[in-house]
């Protein structure tokens, strides 16, 4: 699916899952884009068949559940294996997010959770235990997100 094929309707709906999509009801969306209901379920499902929707999942607070650490360590990967590597690194214990960076000497940014130092530590040593550099941490106090702009209908474009 391209830009070109993503309309307003449709922005709407991606900003809408993205404010809530666990309380947002199909009703309530139709009602945001002037559309029917009926609408709003065939195109979130045809946005989720193309992979422009790639899943839901709950926002955690995950210093309120027991993991006050939150760290992200920017890895140095081979070129070539980068990508190839990111399923590994998300199987690590306390490995909650992995991106791949395409700037600079750090090409992977792997965030961990953990109670202590030390689950920090060992994921770090498994990452360097993998062949990967560990070149920075950085200790997170916070973490919020918000929906993108550019999909709200109230925002011009």
């Amino acid at each position: 699916m391209t830009d070109e094929d993503i309309d307003d309707v449709d922005r709407a709906i991606l900003y809408a899952l993205q404010e809530d999509a666990r309380n947002m009801s199909s009703g309530d969306i139709a009602e945001r884009t002037g559309t029917s209901d009926s609408t709003v379920r065939k195109r979130i499902q045809r946005l989720e068949e193309s992979g422009v929707v790639k899943g839901y999942s709950a926002s955690v607070d995950y210093q309120q559940s027991g993991y006050p650490l939150r760290m992200l360590l920017y890895c140095t990967a081979s070129i070539p294996e980068r990508g190839e590597l990111i399923p590994e690194i998300l199987a690590i214990d306390g490995v909650v997010s992995v991106q791949e960076l395409v700037t600079g000497d750090e090409n992977l940014l792997v965030t961990a959770v953990g109670e202590s130092d030390g689950d920090i530590t060992s994921v770090a040593q498994e990452l360097l235990d993998m062949g990967l550099t560990v070149a920075d941490e950085v200790l997170v106090r916070s973490h919020e997100t918000t929906p993108f702009g550019g999909f709200d209908p109230e925002t011009d474009r």
